[in-house]
């Protein structure tokens, strides 16, 4: 499912399709978002995986795609428009091209018939390889408004296939809001919401286009490694949700035992817990921290891991919650660094360190000192960022980079011992 822009109406198509298909249907979401793959899982209650070639190379994502399509349907999100991320090998293009997925593309109708087709003309030719195979018309005025794009599409080409249209001004979606949370309310909405969005779609000309041949993957793409015997603790709450599920999955592989701990709900770090794992969120906004302010029984035993001289790896929010403080929020002080939150994100996009590690950060955070010494070397591209974005005291570590850890996980151990 793909669009030439963000805020087309892929998401709202890929929402409608998951409920619809819920029993049956594993979602994926291409690149590094932690968002979207949330959102997936409950709208359909299968976790979403993340597809992304810049972090992984092309035949493990290949492996990824083989190993988790285990449902009679997939379906696939895309990021942003379809050609974008090209330049880094992860666009929407690049991860259909490489698993031999058809393309549905969204496009907004909005005062506009015959150029669409004019769209369509130049996202084909811009790759002659291009996976583009069906269309959604999107903010349709009427079913006439339909006619006019369609009989000119179909005369434009014999390849891709008009699945149908949404309508513009969608009645559930004017009475609801499908954030994150997705409150009770709003899922009793999804079946409604469904309905309306797929109304003027043909189901099953979109199943029969879908078909594919599975991949036949021989090998696994990944370093072997031995599985540890030791216990690892992960948080894992509304606060800290930013965790791919494969590296939950990976993690469940390599450790002998994991043991997931919610923060908010003031559970504590087990006592014999070799190694603590916590991942990004949201821990420096007002909400977040007060969800957490008080669970000192949390909060204790993190600390007292901590004075074990047992590891700690902790990325983004992770990072934040381990340091002294972010503006006037208190945190744990495990790291002797301060935090300030700025109004516009301080960094976005792929990275990389010198570890060879090719990671994603989003963050609207900084530490107070600038000419603070991180623990590795950020670069974009071939320009060094200078140490800035992890830190370490001990056997405490932080890092604003999210990575996936199949690939990367001996990288990870051999310096930071988790």
């Amino acid at each position: 499912m793909s669009a030439i822009a963000s805020n087309q109406g892929k998401t709202i198509l890929t929402t409608a399709l998951l409920y619809h298909f819920k029993k049956s249907v594993r979602p994926f979401k291409i690149g590094p978002d932690f968002i979207d793959p949330q959102f997936h899982e409950k709208v359909c209650g299968t976790p979403s995986i993340n597809l992304d070639t810049c972090i992984m190379k092309e035949e493990q994502v290949q492996w990824m795609f083989a190993h988790y399509s285990n449902k009679e349907y997939a379906i696939l999100e895309g990021v942003m428009g379809f050609y974008d991320g090209m330049d880094k090998g992860s666009s929407a293009y690049d991860v259909s091209k490489l698993l031999k997925v058809p393309t549905v593309l969204v496009l907004d109708a909005s005062g506009s018939y015959i150029t669409l087709s004019a769209v369509l003309k130049g996202l084909k030719e811009y790759r002659s390889d291009c996976t583009i195979k069906g269309v959604v018309f999107n903010h349709v005025g009427s079913q006439g408004h339909f006619e006019l794009i369609k009989n000119r599409v179909e005369q434009d080409f014999k390849d891709i296939v008009v699945l149908g249209w949404i309508k513009k001004g969608l009645e559930t979606l004017q009475s609801t809001h499908l954030g994150l949370d997705l409150k009770e309310s709003e899922k009793e909405k999804l079946e409604e919401l469904s309905q309306e969005v797929l109304e003027h779609i043909d189901l099953g000309v979109l199943e029969r286009m879908s078909q594919i041949k599975k991949l036949n993957i021989q090998e696994y793409p990944f370093e072997t490694i031995e599985k540890s015997k030791q216990h690892l603790a992960v948080v894992h709450d509304q606060n800290f949700s930013f965790l791919y599920h494969d590296n939950l999955e990976f993690l469940k592989e390599q450790f002998e035992t994991v043991t997931l701990v919610n923060g908010i709900n003031n559970e504590e770090v087990p006592k014999d817990c070799d190694v603590l794992y916590i991942p990004g969120g949201y821990i420096e906004t007002k909400e977040a921290y007060e969800r957490i302010k008080d669970a000192n029984a949390f909060k204790n035993s993190i600390i007292a891991h901590a004075k074990r001289k047992r590891p700690i790896y902790a990325e983004c929010a992770g990072l934040l919650f381990i340091s002294k403080c972010v503006d006037e929020k208190k945190m744990l002080g495990l790291l002797d660094i301060e935090f300030t939150l700025s109004n516009r994100f301080v960094r976005m996009g792929y990275y990389e360190n010198d570890l060879g590690i090719t990671g994603h950060a989003f963050h609207y955070t900084k530490p107070k000192n600038e000419n603070i010494q991180g623990e590795y070397t950020l670069y974009k591209g071939n320009k060094a960022l200078g140490k800035v974005a992890a830190f370490q005291k001990g056997t405490v570590f932080g890092t604003y980079l999210h990575t996936m850890f199949r690939n990367n996980f001996t990288k990870i151990q051999d310096k930071f011992g988790f």
